[in-house]
């Protein structure tokens, strides 16, 4: 059986909206820190066309799964007459904030343009998933980013090796209720790259989730007791960094007993390009 593709996680290291677009998206500024621990994504090519998801999402159909919506694409894109039979090991959680259907999508993206050997660029590709989420084009590149616009424009930055302990409290958040909500901040002033390295940004959707969802209000206060903890994306999940993996470990060993979540490493290179590496 062919090896896996790793679709990693991400984290938002800060969030700032700066405002509201005329076609009702918000520009932002962010960084994406990618990690070493996310989804697995099989990849096995068709002669007969058809695009087979085995492993179904609960709650999506298979129609809007980011993953079949990216071979899709991709397909019609260039033409291919080959298939995909794509299963997915859904390792990160729905609704947390972790980037998890966007790079299901980057990576099914980036494996079936080897695969099928249809010879897509970089750009090509970051494009077409752009299309399906504003999160998949910073995992198709495979590099932690600085971010502005919607989130597309990107700036590969180079990042310290971290520890992260990441808390998933049990719920899943709404995407565009947090966008659509009245009380989120959206006048946040542009930052440079240099005032996030000395320690500016937070994220402006957090007292908003904070307010709706206590489990994350309180998951935040949790981890806030060993330092700075943060909220990633629109949440649910939250996380704080340490400077070595015994560090993490020791906070996680302490969480309460119910509490899901994971310690990973923080790469600036994402594990995708060497599975990549591998396949060419």
């Amino acid at each position: 059986m062919p090896a896996p593709w790793p679709a990693p996680a991400k984290l938002n290291l800060f969030l700032h909206i700066l405002g509201r677009r005329a076609d009702g998206y918000h520009e932002l500024q962010t960084v994406f820190q990618l990690l070493d621990h996310g989804d697995w994504v099989w990849l096995s090519p068709r002669r007969d066309g058809e695009l087979r998801l085995g492993s179904e999402v609960p709650g999506v159909p298979v129609e809007r799964n980011l993953a079949w919506l990216a071979a899709r694409r991709l397909q019609a894109h260039t033409g291919c007459r080959s298939g995909a039979d794509i299963k997915l090991e859904k390792r990160l959680p729905s609704g947390g904030g972790l980037g998890g259907g966007s790079s299901d999508a980057a990576t099914t993206l980036v494996g079936l343009n080897a695969l099928w050997g249809v010879g897509c660029s970089v750009d090509e590709l970051a494009a077409l998933g752009a299309a399906i989420g504003a999160d998949v084009p910073v995992f198709v590149r495979g590099q932690a980013a600085w971010a502005e616009g919607i989130g597309e424009r990107l700036i590969p930055v180079d990042l310290a090796e971290s520890w992260f302990v990441v808390i998933a409290p049990p719920c899943t958040v709404s995407t565009a209720e947090i966008f659509a909500a009245p009380e989120l901040t959206r006048n946040s002033p542009p930052i440079t790259i240099a005032d996030f390295v000395s320690g500016g940004g937070r994220n402006d959707c957090e007292p908003t989730v904070m307010r709706r969802y206590p489990q994350v209000a309180q998951a935040l206060a949790w981890l806030r007791q060993y330092g700075p903890a943060h909220m990633t994306g629109t949440g649910a999940c939250v996380f704080a960094s340490f400077a070595t993996q015994a560090q993490a470990q020791a906070v996680w060993s302490g969480k309460p007993g119910t509490w899901q979540g994971f310690v990973a490493r923080g790469v600036s290179r994402s594990p995708l390009l060497e599975r990549l590496a591998l396949a060419g």
